[in-house]
């Protein structure tokens, strides 16, 4: 009977100094030190090999279960457990974070994975090849550099409608500085979220954002100026610098913290039954706890750029619309299809002809202010529109058709010059 016996590279190399020792042509120290071992092991592979021949040096434990296998029953629980509708989706590092947390199993993500794929739960995707972009240094200090951004997505899957996730992150360490679901991406958004984060770390020294309308007049046209945003005058107030990068890899730290968000939050949502945004909300200052505690880093430098807020800004003022208008001869202010009456004991020329600032906050109230003093306005009525006055015969007019010969008739219709008369038929 022929036998055939499959050797690794490794065992083939250990045969050949075997054989070698064997003809005397090198010594066992030698041959321990070519391969790797000490002379007590070659002494003992020499002895299997004139033994049991070339099968002596393959290893023993092929075809045997490993001794760091995973236990039957162990195996079985994960395989359950990665089955659960509520766990579609999970990628294996979260699949395996979830192990540990609910179930008490500790498993490498690469063998969660390996069971993901082979209960066709997993497939590997391959990365798309991207173009090569200039790399931009990642800032020293907490504070210096804070990408903001927002991600429409649906967040609540079925659950809910979508909605805009805003993100504030920090350059230099990765971490979540602030984040709010809202239900679109607007100034207003934006500056509560502002507001919220001033209040808990500071002024930053800059904003890093896209060219989004909100941070930046897209549609200046021909102007021999850039005119600046409602956002941008806010901040320039606070001495905060606004940079809009030119494309999303440069401000590639908040893009890959949205996909990370768009992954994990989306799945911790889900096993808390979270089915409403005000709930959403309640439940992000948690994640970011554990989201900063699992990806942010040490900064190059502990110098912290963040700047004590002036407690005597009124931040609410600072974020509301803000835009001028003249005031008539008659003391009104026309803005937004509405007129106002200042209500005033100062003499008509005190304000006539004067330019206000009009300011509109989130919540849509007007209000004027003069010098620095705020205005006491009131709303005009609209008074209805009177309809137009007209006779009897001319609201009972009755149109008549144009008589057989009018030229509209007989339009267009000539020979040698001289127009043709058609007539109606009177059949």
């Amino acid at each position: 009977m022929t036998w055939t016996i499959a050797m690794s590279s490794k065992e083939l190399a250990r045969k050949t100094e075997v054989e070698r020792v064997i003809d005397q042509r090198i010594t066992q120290r030698e041959a321990a030190s070519k391969l790797g071992v000490s002379e007590r092991q070659i002494r003992r592979i020499l002895r299997r090999y004139r033994q049991e021949g070339d099968g002596g040096l393959v290893s023993r434990k092929r075809g045997k279960p490993s001794n760091r296998r995973t236990d039957t029953e162990v195996r079985e629980a994960v395989q359950k457990y990665i089955k659960e509708p509520i766990m579609k989706g999970f990628g294996p590092t979260l699949m395996a974070e979830k192990l540990a947390m609910q179930k008490g199993i500790c498993l490498s993500k690469e063998t969660v994975r390996r069971m993901m794929i082979e209960e066709g739960i997993w497939e590997a995707k391959t990365k798309k090849k991207e173009e090569p972009h200039l790399s931009r240094p990642q800032r020293k200090s907490r504070g210096e550099l804070v990408q903001i951004d927002g991600s429409k997505h649906a967040w609540l899957e079925e659950r809910g409608p979508k909605a805009t996730l805003l993100v504030f992150v920090d350059d230099a360490t990765s971490e979540i500085l602030a984040a709010e679901f809202v239900p679109e991406e607007c100034f207003f958004s934006y500056g509560d979220l502002c507001k919220r984060y001033f209040k808990a770390h500071g002024l930053p020294k800059s904003f890093y954002s896209d060219r989004f309308s909100v941070f930046r007049d897209n549609h200046k046209g021909n102007l021999a100026y850039e005119p600046i945003t409602q956002f941008q005058r806010a901040l320039t107030v606070l001495d905060v610098e606004l940079i809009c990068a030119s494309s999303p890899q440069a401000k590639g730290r908040v893009e890959r913290a949205n996909e990370t968000l768009q992954d994990r939050l989306i799945k911790e949502m889900r096993l808390l039954d979270i089915c409403d945004y005000d709930q959403a909300n309640q439940y992000l200052p948690a994640f970011i706890l554990d989201y900063n505690r699992r990806f942010a880093v040490k900064p190059a430098s502990s110098l912290d750029f963040h700047r004590p807020l002036d407690a005597t800004l009124d931040l609410d003022f600072l974020f509301s619309i803000h835009d001028s208008r003249k005031i008539t001869p008659t003391l009104q202010i026309h803005y937004a299809g509405i007129s106002y009456q200042i209500v005033t004991k100062h003499p008509a020329y005190y304000y006539a002809k004067q330019e206000v600032l009009i300011t509109r906050d989130s919540a849509g109230l007007i209000s004027a202010w003069f010098d620095g003093n705020l205005l006491t306005l009131k709303e005009i009525e609209k008074r209805p529109r009177q309809g137009a006055v007209v006779s009897t015969k001319s609201a009972n007019a009755t149109p008549l058709p144009p008589a057989y010969d009018h030229p509209w008739r007989t339009y267009g219709k000539k020979i040698n010059g001289k127009p043709i008369l058609t007539t109606l038929s009177t059949e």
